[in-house]
């Protein structure tokens, strides 16, 4: 398993929000439901998407985009129009008064708007809880990306306006490993353009020796790693394993598969069943206390503060 395949095979979209919404102009809605992610394909007309920081960005059909929650965001017709629904926490719809308008924008079977025969439609798919998405690779993404429909295609955003709108047994599951494809297909594709920025982790992936290491690493978090043992594992000597690794990833070995367990431990602890002895020995620790002494020490919050929030 590699560093980005481990990243994303963690806890998964678990009831994701997804949505047709359809809209005739003029229409602006503000997205500041906090969530940490979300995929955005417009399939008919144009959308506006203008983040908190930095300029608006104009998506058409065949393009996708990723905003990184929980910052605000502003979906429109135009990229200088005032909002006219706020989607708050919860995926409740209001005016910018508060009015609620869930109900009078209701189109049917996962379809809102302010219309059936709106001149845009918007596929969105929104990841609700921290958990689903892991945080090492939420702080990888910029707060919106873009991948432009000329550079970048795949078969899944027809498939997935075909399968929104149905409603049989098991369709919530169905919409969320559709969702989990399209995010992993769009992220191998972002991360491969130089205007990525790739962090370090992901670079190395092409390196012979340290790509085999972070498979290492990223396959088995809970063995007892020591630099020595991973360097014996990849075929080389321990002091240029971690000089490498260090100049290329930015991290000693160590300090990399610490930031990883707990990154782990972090994901599985959003499991509403996972008890910490239990995460302790899925990532690494020999116990609970050691586990919760390094969560804390690095993350400012214990455990069980960190589940509660």
């Amino acid at each position: 398993m590699d560093a980005l395949a481990g990243l994303l095979a963690g806890p998964r979209a678990q009831g994701a929000f997804l949505l047709r919404s359809v809209f005739a102009p003029p229409w602006s809605v503000r997205i500041q439901d906090e969530a940490p992610l979300t995929v955005l394909a417009p399939v008919r007309g144009e959308v506006w998407t203008t983040p908190a920081q930095g300029p608006a960005v104009l998506l058409r059909p065949g393009d996708l985009a990723i905003a990184r929650g929980p910052q605000p965001y502003t979906l429109a017709d135009r990229p200088d129009r005032p909002p006219q629904v706020v989607i708050h926490p919860g995926q409740r719809s209001t005016t910018p008064d508060g009015v609620e308008l869930c109900e009078d924008m209701d189109l049917g079977v996962r379809a809102w708007g302010d219309g059936p025969g709106g001149s845009t439609v918007l596929l969105s798919g929104t990841y609700q809880l921290r958990g689903e998405v892991s945080g090492r690779l939420l702080r990888a993404l910029p707060v919106l990306l873009v991948l432009p429909g000329e550079e970048w295609s795949s078969p899944l955003v027809p498939l997935l306006e075909e399968e929104i709108g149905r409603d049989g047994p098991g369709q919530d599951v169905v919409l969320d490993r559709l969702l989990d494809l399209l995010l992993s297909s769009a992220l191998r594709a972002w991360f491969s353009r130089p205007e990525a920025r790739a962090p370090g982790w992901y670079r190395a992936q092409g390196d012979p020796v340290l790509g085999r290491a972070l498979e290492l690493l990223h396959t088995a978090p809970a063995e007892p790693w020591t630099v020595a043992g991973l360097a014996d594992a990849v075929g080389a000597s321990r002091a240029a394993l971690a000089r490498r690794f260090a100049e290329l990833v930015g991290e000693p070995p160590m300090a990399y598969l610490t930031g990883l367990r707990l990154a782990l431990a972090a994901d599985l602890l959003r499991e509403p069943d996972a008890t910490l002895a239990a995460v302790a020995r899925q990532v690494g620790y020999g116990s609970a206390f050691a586990l919760s002494a390094a969560f804390k020490r690095v993350n400012g919050v214990s455990p069980q503060q960190y589940r509660a929030g």
